[in-house]
């Protein structure tokens, strides 16, 4: 008789994606990248605040088929850094708290708002957003003891875990910081960058220009206080 070796939890693989793609298509990378990246920008001064995108999630050890990859997560209390999935485990038993599906036109409600409901539900996430650019829809849950319950008005909402203001402008999803400054996308940032450079370099021109007229007339600008 051949006796069978059970695997132990070290054997066991969890594979690093699920086959699927970041996003369907353009909106829908930007909308998860907008919302990735703004919270980076908020929790970039907390240590102990790690957000992901589209990264696998394993709650529970030894049941690598119990996953899913929310297209935006946030886990307060485990340090930032890299990681090819996010086991609870391994994570001091922390789950993620708060996250975000963005929908594409592949996605069916009964896939955002029953199964991956009941997923999150069932593994302590206390906030789940999603938003269907494609329905123009804002829908949020909160966790009230052992159950996500439905938020009744999303407009103007305010996360409890994240300080971040929801708002549909023009049925689009904009998301606010606490000081009221928008959230950006990549391409917003870049540009407000390379407007605050060409401020800055007006203003170095014209300082320069006005040392220029200084010295024409024989005023050393080393003579007055700055």
């Amino acid at each position: 008789m051949v006796q069978q070796i059970q695997p132990t939890t070290d054997d066991i693989f969890y594979p690093e994606s699920d086959g699927q793609p970041l996003a369907d298509n353009t909106l829908q990378f930007e909308l998860i990248t907008t919302i990735k990246s703004g919270l980076d920008l908020k929790f970039k001064d907390d240590p102990n605040v790690f957000v992901a995108g589209d990264l696998l999630w394993y709650p529970v050890e030894g049941q690598p088929k119990i996953n899913q990859a929310p297209d935006v997560m946030v886990v307060i209390g485990r340090p930032k850094g890299h990681r090819r999935s996010y086991k609870t485990w391994v994570e001091d038993n922390i789950n993620p708290q708060v996250v975000f599906e963005i929908a594409s036109h592949t996605n069916t409600i009964k896939e955002l708002e029953e199964d991956k409901l009941k997923f999150y539900q069932n593994h302590k996430v206390e906030e789940y957003y999603i938003y269907d650019p494609n329905r123009t829809t804002l829908k949020g849950w909160l966790r009230s003891g052992e159950t996500l319950e439905p938020i009744p008005q999303m407009h103007a909402w305010v996360s409890p875990r994240l300080g971040i203001t929801f708002e549909l402008v023009e049925s689009e999803l904009v998301l606010y910081y606490p000081n009221g400054e928008r959230f950006a996308s990549y391409l917003e940032i870049v540009e407000l960058k390379e407007q605050a450079e060409k401020a800055l370099d007006q203003e170095r021109s014209r300082m320069q220009s006005l040392l220029e007229q200084l010295k024409a007339k024989g005023i050393d600008p080393e003579d007055f206080e700055l």
